[in-house]
C-alpha cells in the first residue's frame, strides 16, 4: 500500500506558497525548484487544488495563492483533491485469488470489512489536521533552524 507522492508533494506545495507568498511571486517552476520536481508536474498538482478550491491560480507568471483559510483546508481535502488513490480505495486485491483455494476464495471476506475500516480510520485522522497546523510545524522548524 502506497499513498501517491502528489499528496506529499500538494502538501509541500501549499507550505511554500504560504511560507514565500510575501517573498515571492509563486510560480510552478519556484514551486518546483522547492520540490525537486518537474514544473509540469507542480502546474498539474496546482490545477487539481485549483479545481478543488484550494488555491487560485494566474496563468502564465501570475503565481498562486491559497484561497481558503488555512484552517479550513485539512489534509484530507488535500488527499482528495489530488486523486492519490484509485476510485476512492486505498487498498488494492490482487486480481484472480484462485477459487479453489481456501484462502483465495474467501480472501474478500476475510479483510474487505477490515481494510475499509482501516481507510476510514486513517481518512478520519487526515481530517483532523489542518494546513495551518502542517505550516505551523513548518515554521517552527525553519526559525529553530535560524537559531
Amino acid at each position: 500500500m502506497q499513498i501517491s507522492s502528489r499528496f506529499t508533494i500538494a502538501v509541500h506545495v501549499l507550505i511554500c506558497i504560504e511560507t514565500f507568498k510575501e517573498e515571492h511571486k509563486i510560480t510552478s517552476d519556484f514551486l518546483a525548484s522547492s520540490v525537486n520536481a518537474n514544473p509540469v508536474i507542480i502546474r498539474k498538482l496546482l490545477q487539481q487544488l485549483k479545481k478543488a478550491g484550494i488555491v487560485a491560480v494566474i496563468r502564465g507568471s501570475g503565481g498562486a495563492d491559497i484561497c481558503k483559510s488555512l484552517d479550513a483546508i485539512t489534509l484530507f481535502d488535500v488527499y482528495e483533491a489530488v486523486e492519490c488513490v484509485e476510485d476512492g480505495k486505498l487498498f488494492h486485491f490482487h486480481e484472480n485469488p484462485n477459487p479453489l483455494c481456501p484462502v483465495g476464495r474467501n480472501i474478500h471476506s476475510i479483510l474487505d470489512a477490515r481494510l475499509e475500516q482501516i481507510q476510514m480510520a486513517l481518512e478520519k485522522e487526515m481530517k483532523s489536521v489542518t494546513i495551518q497546523d502542517i505550516v505551523n510545524d513548518s515554521q517552527k522548524m525553519i526559525a529553530e533552524e535560524k537559531v
